[in-house]
């Protein structure tokens, strides 16, 4: 089988539909299966899947695992040659699925991949070559991690070396709303940490995939359109604890004894960019 695609839903029921609608189009011709992991969703999202989409491979959690272990749990019954992680508030471009297989399977170097995301009303989302939010990038300046992630070009934006919105390039982290991923990589470094419950599994996941050599991509020509849901308030305990407990795991996990990118001719600092028209 060529493509797994794995979603992690929690009360998502009508955007899960939307998302699911879309990728079914973007799959024609394409070997794939679709596995949906739900995080004990109130909303009739479950009784949705059945009758909607038969077809589809179902988890249904009876309490919510957090995303990390969701997905592992995807993972672990699917049988792809590549893993794609999806949010499931995203629309797929309907030749977004085509168009990064083929870039992955042309550029052997490829382990990871990201895309253009836009939001819907239109705008170029910056996380999506950045792969971090406001928040995370404030957080890995204020531990002095920014040098470990010189591809997140988290310091001069004006930098003339700085590539954007239309250029493929290598990057340091994948966002986790779409996250295309050669099956070997997770055989090779694991799976993701489960410690992180809600946020930064992508950030930990990416980061290990560049200590282990391996390389990740923005792709910007295709696209998704990101809503960028979050069903927990930001004000909440819960959102609290999930959130910033996810950057402090990776600070204790990284920040006393940082190991060094093991990628043969690449500099940690100053970055090297590889830039395709």
């Amino acid at each position: 089988m060529k493509l797994s695609v794995i979603i992690v839903n929690h009360n998502r029921c009508d955007l899960l539909k939307l998302a699911l609608n879309s990728l079914i189009k973007a799959s024609n011709g394409i070997d794939f299966e679709v596995v949906i992991v739900d995080n004990a969703s109130t909303d009739n999202s479950v009784e949705m899947l059945t009758v909607d989409f038969p077809e589809i491979r179902v988890i249904a959690n009876s309490v919510d695992e957090g995303i990390a272990k969701a997905s592992n749990r995807g993972i672990e019954m699917s049988k792809g040659e590549y893993i794609l992680l999806v949010n499931a508030d995203i629309i797929c471009g309907k030749e977004t699925l085509g168009k990064v297989l083929e870039f992955m399977d042309v550029h052997d170097d490829a382990n990871g991949l990201g895309v253009r995301m836009l939001s819907p009303q239109g705008t170029f989302l910056t996380e999506s070559n950045r792969g971090l939010t406001k928040q995370w990038i404030a957080f890995i300046k204020l531990i002095g991690f920014e040098k470990n992630l010189p591809k997140s070009r988290l310091t001069n934006r004006n930098h003339k070396a700085w590539v954007e919105e239309f250029q493929t390039s290598e990057i340091d982290i994948l966002n986790d709303a779409f996250m295309l991923i050669r099956r070997s990589v997770f055989n090779e470094i694991g799976l993701f940490d489960e410690r992180f419950v809600g946020y930064g599994h992508n950030v930990d996941l990416s980061y290990r995939m560049r200590l282990a050599g391996f390389k990740n991509y923005y792709y910007p020509k295709t696209y998704i359109i990101n809503f960028k849901s979050n069903s927990q308030p930001k004000f909440s305990w819960q959102y609290i604890k999930d959130f910033y407990g996810a950057m402090l795991i990776f600070a204790a996990k990284y920040l006393f004894k940082l190991p060094e990118i093991k990628i043969e001719g690449i500099q940690l600092y100053p970055p090297q960019y590889e830039v395709e028209q």
